[in-house]
């Protein structure tokens, strides 16, 4: 049996009748422009787009707000401090997105004019831009006609067409799916229609296909499998792994240290470790011989691909400064200002409570 059920109305039906519901019930998000106005800001778009990928709306609004106030345009963000946009980007998780995102910036200044390109085949050549993101750039703000597929996307159209083959080698059929139903006219609300959906009646969990405005048209809800679809692939394990970080306090400052590009957290501030990472466990050697104190307790944080274990030494003793890792002091009053990853503020709540107790 073909995973995909043919249905006529399939490329007539659907985008009307999700339209129709989309007028009355978009989210009002602070990157959108209201159905039935003109499009939004490309560069609010682009902003929105790659914070969204792949966190959630309600995590995302507060830093957008944050950005888009002081970084407006592509001009004043290409023009930005590096540390002070890692900073501002903490908390908010996959870094590397943050130095996609000043590189993206100073090439749309330094190459198109401070505007971003309007079709997806251009935007796809800038910098941390991928085919989704460029096909829901392309299509939101510009209005090309681009089959947009995120993961709320993924799960409607499932549903929709009872595509029972397991993600990710669903993907292509998938998006072939959603090409066949995309409007020529209006791409981009169809997009957020369908993500909106997703977001919303056609949940992980117990979808409400009553509400559904495509339930007539939905092959899954119609052999009883909504829920169960789209079928995924088991999560391979993530492995355990373990390091330690080094608290470095003298006269009310901590040192801090700039991570290197191309680590994990690469470009953001935070402790010095015994060098960690997803593939293997830290060395346990600490970045300069001195009384080292190991801080009750530990620190377990996950990532995509691991789950680490963070241990804290620390010491107050007088340094020889010419043996620390290349950095800063910062005054312990103000370390939240320093924008570090929740990793590193974690860390550092630990080791103030077991200074506070001693």
């Amino acid at each position: 049996m073909a995973s995909v059920q043919p249905r006529t109305q399939y490329s007539g039906d659907i985008a009307p009748a999700l339209l129709a519901h989309y007028d009355r019930h978009a989210r009002d998000l602070p990157w959108r422009s209201p159905p039935g106005t003109p499009p939004p800001d490309p560069y609010r778009v682009w902003l929105s787009e790659v914070m969204l990928q792949p966190t959630t709306v309600a995590a995302v609004i507060g830093y957008f707000e944050r950005f888009s106030a002081s970084w407006p345009d592509f001009a004043t963000l290409a023009a930005a401090d590096d540390a002070d946009v890692m900073a501002a980007w903490a908390g908010l998780g996959y870094y590397s997105r943050a130095r996609n995102l000043l590189k993206c910036a100073r090439a749309v200044v330094a190459e198109h004019g401070g505007k971003l390109p309007e079709t997806s085949a251009e935007l796809a050549r800038l910098p941390g831009i991928g085919p989704y993101t460029a096909a829901a750039i392309a299509a939101i703000a510009f209005g090309e006609r681009a089959a947009v597929v995120d993961a709320n996307v993924e799960r409607v159209t499932a549903r929709l067409f009872a595509i029972q083959t397991p993600l990710s080698a669903a993907k292509p059929e998938i998006r072939a799916a959603v090409d066949a139903i995309t409007p020529a006219g209006r791409s981009g609300d169809f997009a957020q229609a369908m993500m909106d959906l997703g977001a919303s009646l056609c949940s992980v969990r117990a979808p409400r296909c009553p509400a559904c405005p495509v339930q007539m048209h939905c092959a899954a809800q119609a052999i009883g499998v909504a829920e169960g679809l789209p079928r995924k692939t088991p999560k391979k394990a993530r492995p355990d792994r373990a390091g330690t970080a080094y608290w470095i306090e003298r006269d009310g400052h901590v040192w801090l240290i700039r991570r290197p590009d191309s680590a994990m957290l690469g470009g953001m501030r935070g402790l010095p470790d015994d060098g960690w990472n997803a593939r293997r466990d830290g060395d346990s050697h600490p970045p300069f011989a001195a009384d080292w104190k190991a801080v009750a307790g530990e620190v377990v944080h996950v990532f995509t691909h691991f789950r680490l274990t963070l241990r804290l030494a620390a010491t107050a003793a007088p340094v020889d400064e010419s043996g620390l890792p290349p950095g800063e002091w910062w005054p312990l009053k103000t370390l939240d200002s320093a924008g570090l990853p929740t990793l590193f503020s974690k860390a550092a709540r630990l080791a103030i409570r077991a200074s506070a107790k001693s």
